[in-house]
């Protein structure tokens, strides 16, 4: 049964905004974060990754805020990694939700915990 199992944003559960500028991605695995991570560092594009767990309540709240918010801030690459699909490339992250923020490859900010307008402000900061 396990090969059914729905991973990354679609393993959620939840009924999610719908994603209108394709700049909205999910890590679903460690090698997919790998990638994702190469893609950003390889790129001028800023990027923000949410690293979050099915399981965490706060990052169930938050996440169809990120995912609406990936429609108004069209100009950055939003990501969802799992950090227990992902678990060797995440084994960092010790709060969930953690937000990193990356700018012409490098990661320039980190942000812990919810909160749909800190989100918003710092999306902006960074956009």
């Amino acid at each position: 049964m396990e090969g059914n199992t729905k991973k990354g944003l679609d393993g959620t559960g939840l009924e999610l905004p719908a994603n209108l500028y394709g700049n909205l991605k999910s890590a679903s695995s460690d090698q997919s974060h790998l990638q994702i991570l190469h893609d950003i560092k390889s790129s001028n594009t800023p990027a923000v990754i949410n690293y979050g767990a099915s399981w965490c309540r706060v990052c169930s709240q938050i996440l169809p805020a990120f995912c609406q918010l990936s429609n108004n801030f069209p100009k950055l690459s939003f990501v969802y990694a799992d950090i227990d699909e992902c678990p060797e490339t995440t084994q960092h992250i010790r709060y969930t939700p953690t937000f990193h923020f990356y700018r012409d490859g490098e990661r320039v900010d980190e942000m812990f915990g919810a909160g749909e307008e800190r989100l918003h402000d710092r999306l902006w900061l960074h956009s």
